[in-house]
């Protein structure tokens, strides 16, 4: 009920991750990360409240407000010369249950923005649950013109099988082999991920 009420009321907020060229320290895009502002618990992390709305139904809802919100930020940026794209999290339920391109298709277009201007990720998850749903709206949203990137990438099963087919621009190596890697991190397991999808033409993010 207070998930509604802040989905309703202004109780969210979003807050913009920058991704870095390594090479040159340029920003080449952001990540939209959604925290609820709770009146008694404070901010709260997206990984409390999520999964609630996944199993409530408001996932949807609260996609959509993510999505509106992120692009009334980027229209704002791109009208001042900032043209970087925007990152967007999507749950499984987004890709099986709504017609999430024609939401996004809507959205970019009632801000005057092109599908460069936004990226949609998916976890390895989705791919794991329904890879074959996945894979047809990855497909669908790539043919829009919007690119798509997988998320937490090295902590699932189908990845590797399903990666080459996959209609994603880029990978994101999952935190947990990067949160340490200038102290006691796998190099070897991280320079392999980067080697395998530069080879795919991809781009990789950490």
């Amino acid at each position: 009920t207070a998930l509604r009420e802040a989905l309703d009321r202004g109780g969210l907020e979003l807050h913009y991750q920058p991704k870095v060229q390594l090479s040159d320290g340029t920003v080449v895009g952001v990540e939209a990360l959604v925290r609820w502002r709770h009146p008694e618990r404070g901010l709260v992390p997206p990984d409390e409240f999520v999964p609630l709305a996944e199993r409530t139904g408001l996932v949807h809802k609260l996609t959509a407000w993510v999505l509106r919100a992120a692009l009334d930020q980027v229209a704002d940026w791109w009208a001042q010369g900032i043209e970087v794209p925007v990152a967007v999290n999507v749950s499984m339920r987004d890709l099986q249950d709504t017609d999430l391109a024609g939401l996004v298709v809507a959205e970019l277009d009632a801000h005057g923005l092109p599908p460069e201007a936004l990226v949609l990720e998916v976890t390895e998850r989705v791919l794991v649950q329904d890879p074959g749903r996945a894979v047809g709206m990855l497909r669908e949203l790539a043919e829009l013109g919007v690119s798509s990137s997988l998320d937490d990438f090295g902590t699932g099963y189908s990845s590797l099988l399903l990666l080459e087919k996959l209609p994603v621009a880029e990978i994101k190596i999952d935190r947990s082999f990067v949160r340490a890697l200038d102290e006691d991190g796998d190099f070897s397991m991280v320079r392999s991920i980067v080697g395998f999808a530069h080879g795919l033409g991809l781009s990789v993010v950490a």
